[in-house]
């Protein structure tokens, strides 16, 4: 695995210097830039297979029992939908996925969050993708983007239709995700990042791990502090 580093910013008077880090699978399994801290990178789509070090959250699943909160939001949506599997080769060519994923995203977090050359950088990723739709009726409600393999999953992004905004079923995906992954005999599933006031609402699962830099820490309370003084920060 290639390790890269680029200035970030710096506070010279306390010898502060920051540098982000990246890194690019060369013959590695995706497990091991997992493990090591690293998620992976989509903000450029001409780029697709580079990955980069953050506060990734993973759940322990061997661990994992719902809260009485996760199990009221199951309640809730449970027995509601059916779930199909969807190879990466059929999402390329969903006009039905790209239209829930491309207007979930401009409604939520504006155009220029998601734009169609951002997904279209997604789904050439060399990383080992698949698709979860969840119908109801014969219609779509959802789709989750998940990457699966060596023993993990990825929960990388979700997108619904807003017919469901504020109902809490994006909550009952990720709880859907992470059954899913213990159901299958994995040992984590990846969460993505947690940062402030939008990484806030992973924490109604437990537990929890988070990548501090140097290793996973399976504090939650440290987690939570750090949040908080993201927000104030």
């Amino acid at each position: 695995m290639r390790i890269f580093r680029s200035e970030f910013g710096h506070d010279y008077p306390s010898y502060a210097f920051g540098y982000t880090e990246s890194a690019e699978l060369e013959d590695e399994l995706p497990a091991i830039a997992y493990e090591a801290g690293y998620l992976p990178a989509s903000s450029d789509p001409s780029v697709h297979n580079r990955f980069y070090m953050a506060r990734s959250i993973r759940v322990p699943l061997k661990d994992f029992a719902p809260t009485s909160e996760n199990r009221r939001i199951l309640k809730k949506f449970d027995g509601q939908f059916t779930v199909d599997l969807i190879p990466r080769e059929e999402l390329s060519e969903s006009v039905g996925f790209k239209k829930c994923f491309l207007s979930y995203f401009a409604d939520r977090h504006g155009q220029s969050v998601m734009t169609a050359e951002r997904l279209s950088g997604i789904l050439n990723t060399t990383l080992p993708l698949r698709g979860v739709r969840y119908t109801k009726d014969d219609l779509t409600a959802a789709y989750v983007l998940e990457i699966e393999a060596e023993g993990f999953s990825h929960y990388w992004f979700s997108c619904y239709d807003m017919s469901y905004a504020g109902t809490s079923l994006g909550m009952w995906l990720m709880l859907d995700a992470v059954r899913r992954a213990k159901d299958a005999g994995y040992a984590y599933l990846y969460l993505g990042t947690a940062y402030g006031a939008k990484g806030r609402y992973k924490m109604n699962i437990t537990p929890l791990e988070f990548w501090d830099g140097s290793e996973w820490n399976a504090d939650e309370t440290l987690l939570k502090k750090l949040i908080s003084n993201d927000q104030a920060s």
